[in-house]
């Protein structure tokens, strides 16, 4: 065990996890004052399920033993972490348990990333239950196919076998452009078709309520994202120092080109452009961190932000309700991170390997157009179906008299600004009426 790597995973995981409050504050500022409670809540909700379910057998279901030639991974062999927790059981030079923690902050993100396609209209005990069985059969399997790598012996051989996109594609996804970004997008894109537009969309106007907010969200991401990307060297070494950089970089020049788009197409570069520029950037060089150089970096960074500030508007061409742009961000950005590494590596960088532009030809861009298009079409189907079936049993959509009237209320009897006995829907509280009456 080294020390210096055990802090470092140790101090990434606890800023992964920040990125769930982040999320929870990015959207939370994007909805409707009738809604900013349940926002919040589907991201803390996303932290108590998954959380839980990891521990029990997610770990195990996508690091335990393969039983299906990549695809599938055993989830009672390290049930509720057995065999994990004494001091010799490790993960490269941390301890087992220092690696279960990094990866669970990965698994939660993950699910609260979804809601926020489906922002105001969705009932919270369904999307409790979806988010248990979504991380079950969908992001616990892929995170095998991505993230599990085989073990080898000391002569090279292959002990215990990992996930097909990693060992058998070789796909290059450093930190989860697959697994979290595309896998998330592509679940909100299916939801959203699945649950239908808002009440009143896209014809009633739906500003973000308080911008601040965003901002502070966004803020909390980037910060929390430095322990995403360079975390993902599970070692305090020049890899991590390189990932660092890269998402920097990256995401300042993401942040530079959704505005520069937001100027010609609009006229004026926006608060909220730069906030959702921001995370663009991240998002597309989380899977690239490792094989670019800091120009490379740059150049994904521009490209994204440019082209997710363009994708945001399809739902308005195609009809599809994405509430706060998961999959303009998400699943846009993921796509143009993971297939422009084809493009962009340089085996200068940690992953040493070159790209189409380095004179590495096609071989790693079709690896990565195949990887990201296996997730995006099994996360869909999965999804379509495991939404489905709550649909058509439990209820996934707030009725519509809810819906207008506010979700907060409805679903959690709360409402998040009390200004002089008013609440956030603008009704006198009860309480009032009595001390006037009295």
């Amino acid at each position: 065990m080294d020390k210096g790597d055990t802090a470092w995973v140790l101090t990434s995981a606890a800023l992964v996890l920040l990125m769930t409050p982040g999320v929870a504050f990015f959207y939370g500022g994007m909805v409707r004052t009738k809604s900013v409670l349940n926002m919040l809540m589907m991201s803390l909700g996303s932290m108590g399920v998954v959380g839980v379910l990891w521990v029990l057998f997610g770990y195990s279901e996508a690091f335990g033993k393969d039983v299906a030639g990549g695809w599938f991974a055993d989830p009672f062999e390290f049930w509720g972490l057995k065999g994990l927790l004494g001091a010799d059981s490790l993960s490269g030079t941390i301890p087992s348990t220092a690696f279960v923690a990094f990866q669970a902050m990965f698994a939660i993100l993950t699910v609260a990333l979804i809601s926020g396609a489906v922002a105001d209209r969705t009932r919270f005990g369904p999307w409790l239950v979806f988010a248990a069985v979504w991380v079950t059969l969908v992001y616990f399997p892929v995170a095998h196919w991505v993230f599990d790598f085989d073990g080898k012996d000391a002569a090279g051989n292959v002990t215990d076998p990992g996930g097909w996109i990693a060992n058998q594609l070789k796909v290059i996804d450093f930190a989860g452009g697959t697994a979290v970004h595309i896998n998330a997008g592509a679940a909100g894109l299916a939801l959203a078709l699945l649950l239908g537009k808002r009440h009143g969309w896209p014809k009633e106007p739906m500003k973000p309520h308080n911008l601040p907010l965003v901002v502070l969200g966004a803020g909390l991401l980037w910060f929390g994202w430095f322990g995403f990307n360079a975390g993902s060297a599970l070692g305090a070494n020049g890899t991590a120092a390189v990932t660092f950089i890269n998402t920097l970089v990256a995401t300042s020049a993401a942040l530079l080109g959704w505005l520069i788009v937001e100027r010609f197409r609009d006229g004026k570069p926006t608060t909220l452009g730069a906030a959702s520029g921001a995370v663009a950037g991240l998002v597309a060089i989380t899977p690239a961190c490792s094989a670019v150089t800091p120009i490379g970096a740059i150049a994904i960074g521009a490209i994204a932000g440019a082209v997710c500030a363009l994708a945001i508007s399809l739902k308005y061409k195609f009809g599809y309700d994405d509430s706060l742009d998961v999959v303009g961000v998400h699943l846009v950005g993921g796509i143009i991170g993971t297939v422009l590494i084809g493009f962009f590596a340089s085996a200068e960088a940690p992953a040493a390997v070159d790209g189409l532009f380095y004179g590495g030809g096609w071989d790693q861009l079709w690896r990565q157009v195949v990887g990201a298009l296996a997730v995006l079409v099994f996360s869909f189907v999965a999804t379509l179906i495991i939404g489905m079936v709550i649909k058509y049993t439990i209820g996934f959509r707030l009725d519509p008299e809810a819906e207008v009237t506010g979700i907060d209320d409805a679903e959690h009897a709360e409402s998040a600004y009390q200004q002089g006995g008013i609440n956030s829907r603008g009704s006198i509280k009860a309480s009032a009426l009595q001390g006037s009456k009295a």
